[in-house]
């Protein structure tokens, strides 16, 4: 039997013959996907110029799609690119090229491997990258130390086919943000199973994950980050001496894709998840002897982990061919 490998709805013949061993009766099968390569490829990238000094420090996983299953089939190792091999070429051109951002160097490191080895068909690469910021003294940005400040986790991946296009995703995660007014949630269902009452005026906190693909490579990856990453506070936040009355948490996420593929045409398709982080009031009437009217301070407690679970996916409305 020929066997096949998919990849991204193209298939691959193999023409290989796969048989149950030691056995009378023949199992027909063939491979839907294959994928082997290096994970947590740890890289710090230091470019000098003059006294000023720039960082970037990657996690780098590359993952190979060959034209054959020799490997698996046989055991015939010919074809194989060795996941220390693809290793070592994360450290070559880093070396070679630089890393101007996650994004461009995951796009280098798959049109090497599809431009190098011919029976490579697919590549992968998932990059993290470390959250180094430059270090402020007195107001000024030092010109060669770093402080490692967790706003927002930077992901990215990269998926190439050869002789098409690259998919390019970026997602900024762990980024946990609050307003501690112009939030209310009210009039939603109101049947035998509702406890909740309506709320006019409340805590709003959140973990934002927001993943986006792009349209083009053609992409100043870096302030692309930082364009969606400001979108996100700016819709959430609001302008800085009135604030922004959000309704729910639905409709700020909403206008918050909006705003992103607004502003960015090389934006394609948003997703945003904004888990309802809760603040519980603490009921003090249960403390009836106490005055507590010195003061309108509130104290709540704090949970541990979102509860509330919302999530859309946003991308542009195709346009009908007439």
């Amino acid at each position: 039997m020929d066997c096949h490998v998919t990849v991204s709805g193209k298939d691959f013949c193999i023409g290989t013959h796969i048989r149950k061993m030691a056995s009378e009766s023949v199992v027909q099968t063939e491979f839907v996907f294959t994928g082997y390569g290096k994970n947590y490829v740890k890289l710090l990238y230091l470019r000098r110029d003059g006294d000023i000094h720039f960082v970037k420090e990657l996690e780098v996983s590359t993952e190979l799609t060959l034209n054959n299953v020799k490997d698996y089939t046989h055991g015939d190792n010919s074809d194989i690119i060795a996941t220390d091999s693809q290793k070592n070429t994360v450290y070559v051109l880093a070396r070679q090229h630089g890393v101007q951002s996650a994004e461009r160097f995951a796009l280098l490191l798959c049109d090497h491997f599809l431009r190098k080895y011919r029976h490579v068909m697919k590549v992968r690469v998932h990059i993290e990258e470390a959250p180094w910021k430059r270090m402020e003294i007195g107001g000024q940005q030092h010109v060669h130390a770093f402080l490692f400040s967790h706003e927002a986790k930077h992901v990215c991946e990269v998926n190439q086919v050869r002789d098409e296009k690259p998919l390019i995703w970026t997602a900024l995660s762990e980024m946990r943000v609050m307003k501690t007014t112009q939030s209310a949630f009210k009039n939603f269902v109101s049947d035998e199973f509702r406890t909740l009452p309506d709320a006019d005026d409340r805590l709003f906190c959140t973990v934002v994950q927001c993943k986006w693909w792009y349209n083009t490579s053609a992409v100043n990856f870096e302030r692309a980050w930082e364009g969606v990453k400001s979108t996100i506070l700016e819709t959430f936040a609001g302008p800085p001496d009135r604030g922004e009355y959000s309704p729910s948490v639905q409709n700020t996420l909403y206008l918050t894709a909006q705003n992103i593929l607004e502003k960015m045409p090389e934006v394609e398709k948003v997703y945003i998840n904004l888990p309802n982080v809760h603040y519980f009031g603490i009921d003090f009437n249960r403390f009836p002897k106490i005055d507590f009217r010195k003061n309108d301070d509130n104290v709540y407690m704090p949970t541990d982990k979102p509860s509330g679970n919302i999530n859309a996916t946003i991308a542009r409305k195709t346009k009908s061919r007439l």
